[in-house]
């Protein structure tokens, strides 16, 4: 059995989420391995745009280096602003992104093998540091790349609107008050976290249905 399999099983415990497991399946989270700077620098890129764009302004600046691979670090310092701008990066995310690439020639940034062997809670204080980088955004990068189990984002929008329509209540959950009903979900909270963005994307389909 799966690592992902026993952790539905927890969750189909509680008798909210046994539902919503059923009707969505099996989880499918895979996490995609990438070198954190470079996860790092694909969320600054996300950061209130839609999806699409920001595809769009990181194909542009992987489109200034020559090769297959991610723009490296000394290349992003060596860039002047007005290309990164020339992206479609606002000025802020200019900063942020040349931050990252001197937090990582810096070694702040760890490595994929570096950060396997660190605790989420040290990942997370270390990367904060960052300019344009807050803990959200570090968790992200627990679950989706380097595939962290035990991480509730409690701040994140679709979480806590996928546990508000769980719970057919008015208004979302504050975050202390999710954390603390998520520690019943340990050691599987990505899992949970996931299942309900599956939940808040339920939820927006039946928006659309109903207009």
């Amino acid at each position: 059995m799966s690592d992902w399999q026993i952790a539905e099983r927890k969750l189909s415990r509680d008798k909210l989420f046994r539902p919503l497991v059923k009707r969505i399946g099996p989880c499918t989270l895979v996490p995609l391995e990438r070198e954190p700077y470079e996860a790092l620098i694909r969320a600054i890129a996300h950061q209130q745009v839609h999806g699409r764009a920001a595809e769009a302004m990181l194909n542009r600046f992987r489109a200034l280096y020559e090769g297959e691979e991610f723009p490296s670090a000394e290349f992003v310092l060596a860039l002047p602003p007005e290309a990164l701008r020339g992206c479609g990066f606002s000025g802020s995310k200019v900063l942020a992104i040349q931050d990252i690439a001197a937090k990582t020639k810096a070694g702040l940034v760890p490595s994929l093998e570096e950060a396997a062997g660190l605790k989420d809670a040290a990942l997370i204080e270390r990367l904060v540091a960052i300019r344009g980088v807050g803990r959200w955004t570090v968790e992200m990068l627990l679950i989706f790349t380097l595939g962290r189990a035990d991480i509730l984002p409690v701040d994140d929008f679709g979480v806590r609107e996928g546990w508000r329509l769980l719970n057919g209540l008015e208004a979302q959950p504050k975050p202390k008050e999710l954390a603390s009903i998520g520690e019943a979900w340990a050691p599987w909270r990505s899992i949970a976290a996931w299942y309900l963005w599956r939940a808040a994307d339920e939820g927006k389909k039946v928006k659309v249905s109903a207009v």
